[in-house]
């Protein structure tokens, strides 16, 4: 529902020999953005054991003592996984302009469908009917300070490679 990038049509078609999937953007939806998303995320996870006293090889099942650091272990998981697509989803609008040029807010529909996975998200990890069945934990205030930058962190990276290949020449333009 974006408006179609300025100057995008200025530019000329790619060529026929380069096929109908972009290698540049898989590289970038699955190295850039999905390598970004996999540390940030993992970090939030092991954090969370680590802040609880695990060490590798150590049990979590239930009825062991990390079994609840566990459980929100795996709720910094899910909630990192969202916060990173937001993030995604920010960057995502544009290949090549900055966001601020298209505007932060200017996509209501993106807006909406972020507002809903947050309540969903919020949904799965407080109720405790979604908590068993996801098995999920409420998250403390310290766990929602470590995922909250994780939207920024992935949408300030791909912004810093759009920015870079802005500055580099596009091939088919001309000098």
């Amino acid at each position: 529902m974006d408006s179609a990038t300025a100057g995008l049509m200025d530019r000329p078609p790619r060529p026929r020999a380069a096929g109908v999937i972009d290698r540049a953007l898989l590289v970038r939806a699955w190295l850039l953005l999905g390598g970004v998303s996999a540390v940030l995320v993992m970090g939030g996870y092991l954090f969370t054991l680590w802040q609880a006293g695990w060490h590798p090889g150590d049990p979590t099942g239930a009825g062991t003592p990390l079994h609840h650091a566990y459980l929100q272990a795996t709720a910094v998981t899910f909630a990192g996984i969202v916060a990173c697509q937001i993030g995604t989803a920010f960057a995502a609008r544009t290949d090549r302009a900055s966001l601020f040029t298209i505007g932060l807010f200017t996509n209501r529909f993106l807006l909406w469908g972020i507002a809903f996975e947050l309540v969903f998200t919020a949904a799965v990890i407080y109720t405790p009917p979604l908590q068993d069945i996801f098995g999920t934990a409420a998250l403390s205030p310290a766990q929602l300070a470590i995922i909250a930058p994780f939207p920024v962190l992935v949408w300030c990276v791909d912004e810093l490679v759009r920015w870079a290949r802005r500055r580099a020449p596009h091939p088919g333009d001309t000098a």
